[in-house]
């Protein structure tokens, strides 16, 4: 499954809160982007029977099996630094991603 640093947890859930939505954070990939594969994340409110479901604390992570082949063993962090400012996927798996870092390929 997928993991999540403190800050990528502590800032889904300051959004879920700010947006009104459910805190169940939706991650997966789908084609297209510069390098085949894009990421995608989103804030669902139901929960598939195939979902995969990583519960941290009042968060919970879903993810559809096609996607978790692609992003086993990603960490999902949040950056805050001068150039960089946002979620970044951190994938093992890719065998090389744009410069932006939204897409990838394996």
């Amino acid at each position: 499954m997928i993991s999540l640093t403190e800050r990528a947890v502590g800032r889904a859930l300051k959004m879920a809160e700010k947006q009104g939505v459910a805190k169940i954070l939706r991650v997966g990939v789908k084609g297209g982007g510069c390098s085949g594969m894009s990421y995608f994340m989103d804030f669902d409110e139901k929960i598939g029977e195939n979902d995969e479901i990583l519960e941290l604390g009042e968060l919970k992570v879903i993810c559809d099996p096609k996607s978790l082949r692609f992003l086993e063993n990603t960490e999902l962090d949040f950056e805050t630094n001068l150039l960089n400012h946002g979620f970044r996927f951190n994938n093992p798996n890719a065998k090389r991603s744009c410069s932006c870092g939204e897409s990838f390929a394996i």
